[in-house]
């Protein structure tokens, strides 16, 4: 019991602060261990090309109404490859984790 009784029922402010701060969904952008990654020099989804969306199985990927490009909505890659196979120009990059390959 002991162990509890130093734990306070209300967080700090400093620790409120950290516990209000909303995930942003274009945050894995950011992250450089994202699975799946776009090249947006290379993307073409502007032109109306959506083939990596399209193929997509776990609906992960999504275009960007701000840039038109393809990015990766959610972080929930199966490493299944169709969007980096059929990507026509090659933007898509899929990294397999080591212990996957």
């Amino acid at each position: 019991m002991t162990a509890f009784a130093s734990v306070p029922l209300r967080p700090e402010p400093h620790q409120k602060r950290d516990l209000e701060m909303a995930y942003q969904p274009q945050e894995i952008f950011f992250r450089s261990n994202a699975p799946v990654t776009v090249d947006e020099d290379l993307c073409i989804a502007h032109k109306g090309c959506t083939v990596c969306v399209d193929v997509c199985p776990m609906d992960l990927l999504a275009i960007n109404p701000a840039t038109q490009k393809a990015y990766m909505a959610f972080d929930e890659c199966w490493y299944c490859m169709p969007c980096e196979k059929d990507c026509p120009t090659g933007a898509v990059k899929v990294d397999i984790p080591y212990l996957l390959r």
